[in-house]
């Protein structure tokens, strides 16, 4: 009778450490990926990979989206102030 739950165990230890290996193995790439993509759009836009550096890359682009939704709308002054904003945070961060 113990050798049949010892095998249960056994069985179901195992099935638990390969769900846990193919999850590590996930994420360790997701993470090898993730910092890939960092490092490629920081080198070609010359900027420096910090949190700050890439909330304002995030406020520039949000900056020039408003611009393409005012373009959408007809609001061609407001696209253009929208465009001015985003094109003058981003030329702050860019070199």
């Amino acid at each position: 009778m113990d050798d049949v739950f010892s095998f249960i165990g056994n069985a179901f230890g195992e099935f638990i450490r390969f769900i846990v290996d193919g999850l590590t193995g996930f994420f360790s790439g997701l993470d090898e990926a993730a910092g890939s993509f960092m490092q490629g759009l920081s080198d070609s836009l010359g900027i420096p990979i910090t949190l700050i550096s890439l909330l304002v890359l995030a406020l520039g682009l949000w900056l020039l989206w408003k611009g393409v939704a005012a373009l959408l709308r007809g609001a061609f002054i407001v696209m253009l102030i929208w465009w001015l904003l985003g094109v003058t945070v981003l030329s702050w961060l860019i070199n």
